[in-house]
C-alpha cells in the first residue's frame, strides 16, 4: 500500500478528554516535538476548573489546544482542523471549535453507555453511530483496547496501563505529521526511567500507536509542516510562568541582588514558585507563606534587608495583599508583584482567563497609593517585561505590578532566549556612610531626601550611621519622622504620584506594531490579545484597509507620546478580555472617545470575531 505525503502549511489540533487521560502532557509533548523541528507554534491549554470533577462528566474535560504552521502565527488558531476526543463529553464540549470538514479522532471506548449519559446525551443517542457527525472526517479508535493489547505482557492493573492511552494517541499523531518520536522517548526516560514498568508502558503504548497509522490501510495519507522562516538564532519552546521566573532569575543576576520570592500556592500563578524553587544553585530563596499575607510580608521584609524581594499571586490573593502593597508604596522600597490573573470575582473562574485586573492595580488600594503597571503580551515576551518590572522597581524605589493571565501563563510559543551579555543594565546602589547628600549638617541620615527623580535612597538595616524609621505611617518629608501635618500629608501624596509619573522618562516611547502612523482606526491593546490584534490587523491591512495596532506594556505611566499617537486616529478600539476597564482609563488621561470591545466569557478573543468589529469602524 503507498502512503501518500501531503504538505500543509497550517493546522490546528485539540487533545480533549477527562481531567484523567493526560492531555496536557500529551499536547505539550506535541509542542515540544514540534517546536524542535523549527515550526512555528501557539498553545491553549484549558484546564477544568473542579480539583476531582467525576470522572466523565462535561466540568471534567481537559483540553489543549496546539496551533504549528510554516508562517508566523500568533493565535491558536479560531477553530479546530483536528480534534482527539477521548470520551464522549470531551466530543460534546469541543465540537463547536472544530471546522466544517475538519477531523475526528474518538475513542470508542469513551463513547460507552455510561460515558453517554455522563456527557448527557439523550437515552440510545450516540454521536458515532447517528448522521450528527456527518459533516466531519471521523476516525475511530479503540484506544483503550488497543493500549492494553500493547501492553498485556506487562504485569500492572488495568488501571494503571489504561493511563498509557495517551501515549498511543500521540504515537499515532506522531505517524500521521510524520514525525519523529524520540524528544518524547527522551522525555520517558528523564521521568520514568527509574519506574521500569511505567517506562516500559509507556514507551510501548508509544510505538504501538504509531505502528498502528503505519499497518492499518485505512489511512493512506501523511502531512508534514515545513519548517518557519524566523529570525536565525537558538529558540526553545517556553510557557509564560516558566518566562517569568527565568526573566527574575536574569534580573537578580544582572542587579545583583538575591532574590527572595515570598508566594502563596493559587492558580495560575503556582508554576512560578514551583519553577523558581528548582534554581537555589542562583542563590534564589522561596518561601511557600501560610496565607497570601504572609507571602508579600515577607517579600517586603526582604526588600527592606536589600533583596529583590517578590511575590505571585492571582486576582484574589491580590486583594489580600492589598494593604501590604500599601505599605510598600509608603515605605518606598523595591517590590515587584505579579499578578497572573483569572476569571472574576471572588473565586470566580479559577482555570480561565480574564483581563479582569486592571482596575485592581491601578486603584485596588486604600488611599492615595499609585504604583508602577507593566503588562505582558505572550509567553515569550514575559521575560523581557518582567525583567523591566525589576528595572523600574529597583531603580525607582517603588513596588512595580506585572499583570500576566492564564492564557499567557500557561501557552507557548517558540522563544529565541537572549544571553546574559545583550541584557539592559540594572543599576543598584545602597546608601552608604559615606552618602553624604543625604546627611543632614549634623551628620544624621535623611531617609526621604530624593534625586532629581524624586526616589530616595536605600539603606539597608544595619549599615552605621543609616538607622532610620520604618512603618505605614505617613513620613515627614526628607527626615522620615512620622508626621500628621496636613500640608505635609498633602505634599507627600503629590511627591509620590510625581515619582511615578516620572518613570515616564526612563521607558520607550510606544510605538505602532503595524499599520501606518494615522488613519481610520487605531486598535490598541495591552497583555494576552496581541496576537489576536496582530493577526486581525495584518489580515485588514492586506485587504487595504487603513487599520494600525499599537499594544501597551507600559500602562503606569503611560509612554510620553501616546496621546500624540491616538490623536493621529479616527476611531481608537480597545478590546479587551473584561467589561471594559483600560478604555476608561484611556478616556479618562487623554479625553478620547475610546470605544470598547469585551469579551467576558473565560477564553480568549478570535481573530475573526476582532476582523468583524474592526470592520463595524471602517
Amino acid at each position: 500500500m503507498s502512503i501518500k505525503q501531503e504538505v500543509l502549511s497550517d493546522v490546528v489540533i485539540k487533545f480533549a478528554g477527562d481531567s484523567g487521560d493526560g492531555m496536557q502532557l500529551t499536547g505539550s509533548q506535541f509542542t515540544n516535538n514540534t517546536a524542535l523541528l523549527g515550526i512555528d507554534l501557539a498553545t491553549f491549554p484549558d484546564f477544568p476548573a473542579e480539583i476531582r470533577a467525576p470522572i466523565g462528566t462535561l466540568p471534567g474535560v481537559s483540553g489543549y489546544q496546539l496551533r504549528f504552521s510554516s508562517d508566523r502565527v500568533f493565535t491558536p488558531g479560531d477553530a479546530c482542523d483536528v480534534l482527539v476526543a477521548m470520551n464522549a463529553a470531551a466530543l460534546k464540549t469541543n465540537l463547536m471549535g472544530l471546522k466544517p470538514g475538519g477531523r475526528i479522532i474518538a475513542n470508542e471506548d469513551g463513547f460507552d453507555a455510561k460515558n453517554l449519559r455522563l456527557a448527557n446525551y439523550p437515552e440510545g443517542v450516540n454521536p458515532l453511530e447517528d448522521e450528527s457527525l456527518s459533516n466531519y472526517d471521523v476516525i475511530r479508535m479503540d484506544v483503550t483496547k488497543m493500549t492494553r493489547e500493547a501492553l498485556k505482557d506487562i504485569t500492572m492493573g488495568v488501571k494503571e496501563k489504561d493511563r498509557a492511552k495517551n501515549m498511543f494517541v500521540l504515537g499515532f499523531l506522531y505517524w500521521m505529521y510524520n514525525r519523529d518520536m524520540e524528544s518524547t522517548i527522551g522525555f520517558i526516560k528523564k521521568k520514568f526511567g527509574n519506574k521500569p514498568e511505567i517506562f516500559e508502558s509507556n514507551i510501548k503504548a508509544l510505538q504501538a500507536g504509531y505502528n498502528y497509522g503505519d499497518t492499518t490501510e485505512t489511512f493512506t495519507t501523511r502531512y508534514k509542516v515545513e519548517k518557519a522562516t524566523m529570525e536565525p538564532g537558538t529558540y526553545r519552546s517556553i510557557m509564560g510562568n516558566q518566562a517569568l521566573a527565568y526573566g527574575l532569575i536574569a534580573a537578580s543576576q544582572k542587579s545583583g541582588l538575591p532574590l527572595f520570592l515570598g508566594s502563596y500556592p493559587i492558580t495560575p500563578a503556582s508554576d512560578i514558585l514551583h519553577e523558581l524553587s528548582k534554581y537555589k544553585n542562583f542563590g534564589i530563596k522561596t518561601f511557600q507563606a501560610e496565607d497570601e499575607i504572609a507571602a508579600v510580608a515577607s517579600a517586603i521584609g526582604a526588600s527592606y534587608g536589600g533583596n529583590l524581594g517578590v511575590t505571585t499571586s492571582s486576582g484574589p490573593g491580590i486583594a489580600l495583599k492589598g494593604e501590604a502593597i500599601g505599605l510598600a508604596v509608603m515605605l518606598e522600597i523595591p517590590l515587584v508583584v505579579i499578578n497572573i490573573q483569572r476569571g472574576g470575582p471572588s473565586t470566580g473562574l479559577p482555570t480561565k482567563t480574564e483581563q479582569s485586573d486592571l482596575m485592581q492595580a491601578y486603584y485596588g488600594r486604600n488611599g492615595e497609593c499609585p504604583m508602577p503597571i507593566v503588562a505582558a503580551s505572550t509567553p515569550s515576551d514575559c521575560f523581557n517585561a518582567v525583567y523591566e518590572a525589576v528595572r523600574i522597581s529597583v531603580q525607582h524605589m517603588t513596588p512595580v505590578m506585572l499583570l500576566s493571565d492564564g492564557y499567557i501563563a500557561n501557552g507557548a510559543e517558540p522563544w529565541k532566549f537572549p544571553t546574559a551579555a545583550h541584557l539592559p543594565e540594572i543599576k543598584t546602589q545602597f546608601a552608604s556612610e559615606n552618602f553624604a547628600g543625604n546627611m543632614d549638617a549634623d551628620g544624621k541620615f535623611q531617609p526621604y531626601k530624593r534625586n532629581e527623580d524624586l526616589v530616595r535612597p536605600w539603606a539597608i538595616p544595619g549599615t552605621p550611621g543609616l538607622e532610620h524609621r520604618v512603618g505605614g505611617l505617613e513620613k515627614q518629608d526628607i527626615t522620615g519622622n512620622i508626621s500628621y501635618d496636613p500640608a505635609n500629608h498633602q505634599h507627600m501624596v503629590k511627591t509620590r504620584q510625581a515619582k511615578v509619573d516620572l518613570i515616564a522618562n526612563h521607558i520607550p516611547e510606544q510605538h505602532l506594531d503595524s499599520g501606518a502612523k494615522s488613519g481610520k482606526v487605531l486598535v490598541l491593546g495591552w497583555g494576552s490579545t496581541y496576537g489576536a490584534i496582530k493577526s486581525a490587523c495584518a489580515e485588514l491591512q492586506k485587504a487595504g484597509h487603513p487599520v494600525s495596532h499599537a499594544h501597551l506594556r507600559y500602562i503606569r505611566p503611560f509612554p510620553k507620546n501616546l496621546g500624540d499617537i491616538l490623536k493621529n486616529f479616527e476611531t481608537i478600539l480597545i478590546p479587551e478580555i473584561n467589561n471594559g476597564q483600560l478604555v476608561k482609563i484611556i478616556r479618562d488621561v487623554y479625553f478620547v472617545d475610546a470605544k470598547p470591545y469585551n469579551k467576558i466569557m473565560g477564553i480568549p478573543i478570535t481573530k475573526g470575531e476582532l476582523v468583524e468589529e474592526i470592520k463595524k469602524y471602517l
